[in-house]
């Protein structure tokens, strides 16, 4: 207090000291007041009015000072217009401005931050600071203390006697300080000064311990549980403002469409003429581009675009290439996202990103958005919910309809979605006004999988490209590897070429050979060759004598695959063998041949039945086949005459089902047929096994020589079948192939 009044008297001294300096100044002829008006307008108004006040010019001279001023005023108005400033404002309606109330609140905002964050124990402003020895000979010796303060530990104020303060000190009680390391020290000096003065007990000098903490120190506790509340009162007020989860984003934007955006200038190189193997399914897709790229070709003649498109079919087919194909060429915006983003652990989230991502679409219209695996919030409603509460699906499912039906087609967007399991989906998304098109994509038969072929090729190093002629070795190449891979999709033959690549790498070989392609078949069908897993010689004969029960039933059998590989080398998981058949792209399947193929599968525990005195595990995944194929025949097809013409489909419809749809009395019936089935089936294969001993040995001794077998093998040995093959077996594996019997190079 009497320092700052010190520091108050002393400035006002050295004000009235430097007044005649200043007049002095303003009196000077030097002193320009154009000069100083080139820093600012505001000071240069307030000089010259300081001027004109003091009279120290006569009126002869004011008349260049104004004309300078006036050019020096026209030349800084001209560069703040350039600049942008603001005109000059007097000090009243400064001090009305936002911008000074703006300051003083940063003003005083940080005095009283630095003030809660300067230290505590500090000493008085009044008090002299000293060090222990200098109190301790110049004041404790002497007896003139009168009281000690000992702040926070470490600071020590004394309180001296009347008479000790000097004259000119404005203290009401003379102080001074000093620090101190430890209090239990400080007490042990001071009683042994005392005790040395021989000061009694009762007249010692008095200490007093205080806490002296800081507002700072005080409130710090606090701050974390005060930042967290208004954090949170901040975030709960920003959602209300936003509309709850539903609004733009929400907090932290979880409310936002994670949709990928694709354009022209995207990296998407897919086109539809990498697409193959599904030409239905493209044409249609491209018929929706053509609608977004020319519409009013089908306006003008009355026609609505369609609203969306589902594809649907098996894994690997193609749908979500045929989706990449669609951005690569469409030329207009392309949004995809995964029907999975929809879904997260906040309640509304999902109706959101479904909101965000059609408001997204309308802007940028005309627009495709495509929705892969839609079947995680489009399943039917009401049969997945057992706990009857909310389901956050059920309210995305609810708001994608909305918004599929709500948009006018003149917005020009257009939805595709992807799915394996259409069955599953909610009527009222499949119905027309929502998804227009349904478009199926199934495995390709033996003329796609041979386009498919030649889309993959193009990236491989073959031993034909050295040729001429090479379209034709081409065609005739993919189509001996379409005959080899019936039921391979899409995905399957990428896999195949990609594999006969690396073989070929692995081998050290300039290109890849039809040899290293039949190794990737394998590779994909069977699994890869186990060369560790050495099977003793028992084990190998039974190996051998139960591939080969397979093979002649296969071999004598009208309606069984034709029989391209039987193997005895350990494969995959638990394999110890394998026959390798090829399949005629059939639709249509009579009992005769579901019988013969039941028969087939049979034969490997018929021929262990006759040749050994016991039988083996070997035989568990033909029983699951056998089995499964009864069942179908009894339950799906109705070829069963005590069950009739019934169908007790199994299959999952997207629900829990917790009985079945028919009696005890007739589940009874079906084991009973399933059974009489599967023993018809393995009475023909014991008696023709039993009639065909001698090829069933000639066979598997000359498995357990060579390991593997192929159908020259067979023919060699058996001779041919009497039955006619499939058309595409002979053009592209039959005598007549082109290249049917030349080996193929390393």
């Amino acid at each position: 207090m009497l320092s700052s009044f010190r520091s108050t008297v002393r400035g006002l001294a050295s004000a009235r000291a430097l007044r005649p300096t200043i007049v002095e100044t303003l009196k000077t002829p030097s002193f320009s007041i154009p000069a100083v008006r080139s820093f600012t307008n505001v000071s240069s108004n307030r000089l010259q009015q300081t001027k004109f006040n003091l009279n120290q010019k006569p009126k002869d001279d004011k008349k260049p000072t104004e004309e300078q001023e006036d050019d020096h005023d026209s030349g800084n108005k001209k560069k703040n217009k350039k600049k942008g400033t603001h005109k000059d404002i007097s000090p009243a309606d400064y001090f009305k401005s936002k911008e000074f109330i703006r300051s003083m609140y940063l003003t005083v905002g940080f005095t009283v931050f630095f003030y809660l964050l300067s230290p505590s124990d500090q000493p008085s402003s009044s008090a002299d600071t000293l060090t222990f020895q200098e109190f301790k000979t110049k004041y404790l010796e002497k007896g003139l203390v009168q009281k000690l303060y000992v702040f926070n530990k470490n600071l020590v104020e004394a309180e001296l006697t009347p008479n000790t303060a000097p004259q000119s000190s404005f203290a009401a009680k003379p102080l001074v300080s000093f620090t101190i390391g430890s209090v239990d020290v400080f007490e042990d000096q001071l009683d042994e000064v005392q005790t040395r003065l021989n000061i009694p007990g009762n007249e010692r000098i008095p200490v007093q311990y205080v806490d002296k903490a800081s507002v700072f120190q005080i409130l710090a506790p606090f701050l974390p549980t005060v930042l967290l509340l208004g954090g949170l009162f901040y975030l709960t007020k920003k959602m209300q403002g936003a509309g709850g989860a539903g609004g733009p984003g929400g907090m932290f934007n979880v409310g936002k469409s994670k949709a990928k955006l694709f354009n022209q200038e995207s990296d998407i190189k897919v086109k539809f003429k990498d697409v193959a193997g599904c030409n239905e399914a493209k044409e249609e897709i491209q018929e929706f581009v053509e609608f977004l790229k020319n519409p009013q070709k089908f306006e003008k003649l009355g026609a609505k675009i369609p609203r969306g498109a589902i594809l649907s079919g098996p894994p690997g087919t193609g749908k979500t290439l045929l989706a990449k194909a669609t951005a690569g060429e469409a030329g207009v915006p392309f949004l995809s996202v995964s029907g999975s983003e929809f879904v997260e652990m906040f309640v509304g989230v999902g109706a959101s990103r479904v909101r965000d991502l059609f408001k997204t679409a309308r802007q940028l219209a005309p627009a495709i958005i495509f929705v892969d695996e839609i079947d995680a919030i489009g399943k039917e409603r009401g049969k997945s919910n057992m706990s009857g509460g909310n389901d956050e699906r059920e309210a995305t499912l609810n708001q994608l309809l909305v918004e599929m039906d709500g948009f006018e087609s003149s917005d020009h967007i257009v939805v595709l979605a992807g799915t394996n399991r259409p069955d599953v989906l909610d009527p009222a998304l499949m119905r027309p006004g929502r998804f227009d098109r349904h478009v199926n994509i199934d495995n390709p038969d033996i003329q796609g999988r041979s386009e498919i072929y030649k889309v993959h090729m193009k990236k491989l190093k073959l031993e034909i490209n050295k040729d001429g002629e090479v379209v034709e070795k081409i065609q005739q190449f993919s189509g001996k590897l379409a005959a080899l891979t019936p039921g391979f999709s899409g995905a399957d033959i990428a896999n195949v070429c990609n594999e006969a690549a690396l073989i070929a790498a692995r081998n050290d070989c300039e290109f890849v050979t039809l040899k290293h392609f039949e190794q990737a078949i394998e590779r994909v069908i069977a699994g890869l060759e186990k060369k560790s897993k050495v099977l003793s010689p028992e084990e190998k004969r039974v190996v051998a004598y139960h591939e080969a029960g397979h093979a002649i039933c296969g071999w004598y059998l009208q309606y069984a695959d034709p029989l391209l590989k039987v193997s005895i080398v350990p494969r995959g998981q638990g394999a110890l063998g394998y026959a390798q058949y090829l399949p005629p792209d059939q639709y249509l399947l009579s009992v005769l041949q579901f019988k013969h193929r039941m028969t087939m599968a049979l034969g490997g525990r018929v021929s262990e039945e006759l040749h050994f005195k016991s039988v083996t595990s070997g035989a568990h995944d033909d029983f699951k086949k056998v089995t499964a194929i009864a069942e179908s025949m009894v339950k799906m097809y109705g070829m069963s005459s005590k069950i009739g013409y019934r169908s007790f489909d199994d299959g999952d419809q997207g629900g829990f089902k917790v009985q079945k749809p028919y009696s005890e009395k007739t589940s009874k019936l079906i084991d009973q047929e399933v059974k009489a089935l599967i023993q018809e089936c393995y009475d023909a294969c014991k008696k023709l096994l039993q009639e065909k001993n001698k090829e069933v040995g000639i066979i598997a001794e000359l498995l357990l020589k060579k390991e593997v077998l192929t159908r020259e093998d067979m023919i060699e040995n058996l001779g041919k079948r009497q039955w006619k093959e499939n058309q595409d077996f002979e053009k592209y594996l039959g005598e007549g192939a082109e290249g049917a019997e030349a080996s193929p190079k390393n």
